[in-house]
């Protein structure tokens, strides 16, 4: 079972803390104006720089380092107190040299008891290997007769095919959340089997690939421009700045491969 590393502060009780003290309800007051929407334009000509030394003020407050989890009461919620101090330091971090955001989540971290022994051995699977067991069917199997596995592997399938009146497809938010909710709370030892069985036919592959990634769970029936969704993130400050992140984390791994330490600084 994942267990939550609960050292961390709640952005919740972080947030209820700074509305109760003036100085820092202030400040914070302000940071909401600077990332809503054009709020900063109304702050006047050195909005920018009013901001983030906002920001660098709320540096010292309950804020900064509090962490939600995954599931909880009114996450959404937490989660916008985290990005309201982070988004700033986000967008730092995109053109300041060694700045480092790529531990930055608004999560715990969690902490699984995984056998990466046992793990290794779901994928290995010699080719050589003569063998008449079906290690997909086995894992089916074994998360049958589990309860939890059993409960919610048939609780997703279900939302994950059935499809709409009057639409050719599922109704995805619920696929989504059914799929989440099964790799979030099923054990490992059955999950692993699921996502790492060896598949030594096209058959098996695609059952597998359908019990992973349901078509329902990505496929459309009209498929959207790729600058809808592009443009539908940025709207979010949640996806925009988890979407910062991941770019910071493929133009870090472009310039390791190309030997740079840091960044733009060619290595000895």
């Amino acid at each position: 079972m994942a267990e939550a590393v609960s050292s961390s502060r709640d952005c919740l009780q972080a947030g209820e803390s700074c509305t109760n003290d003036p100085i820092c309800s202030s400040k914070f007051r302000t940071l909401r104006q600077c990332i809503a929407g054009n709020g900063a334009n109304k702050l006047g000509p050195d909005a920018k720089n009013q901001c983030r030394s906002t920001v660098t003020a709320l540096l010292s407050s309950q804020l900064y380092g509090c962490k939600c989890k995954r599931g909880m009461k009114k996450e959404k919620h937490c989660l916008s107190v985290y990005w309201s101090i982070h988004h700033t330091l986000m967008e730092d971090a995109l053109f300041t040299p060694g700045m480092n955001v790529l531990e930055s989540s608004p999560y715990e971290p969690f902490i699984r008891g995984f056998d990466y022994v046992r793990l290794a051995s779901i994928t290995a699977g010699s080719e050589n290997e003569v063998t008449q067991v079906n290690r997909c069917l086995d894992a089916a199997k074994a998360c049958n007769v589990d309860e939890m596995c059993q409960r919610l592997r048939t609780e997703y399938v279900s939302f994950c095919i059935r499809r709409l009146a009057r639409a050719d497809t599922c109704n995805r938010s619920k696929c989504h959340k059914a799929l989440r909710k099964f790799f979030d709370r099923v054990p490992p030892e059955y999950t692993h089997e699921l996502l790492f069985c060896p598949c030594e036919d096209t058959a098996c592959a695609e059952r597998r690939r359908q019990t992973i990634v349901p078509a329902c769970s990505y496929e459309s029936k009209e498929k959207p421009n790729c600058l809808a969704p592009l443009d539908s993130c940025r709207e979010n400050y949640v996806c925009r700045y988890v979407c910062a992140v991941g770019w910071v984390t493929w133009r870090a791994s472009i310039q390791l491969s190309l030997g740079f330490f840091h960044w733009g600084q060619p290595s000895a």
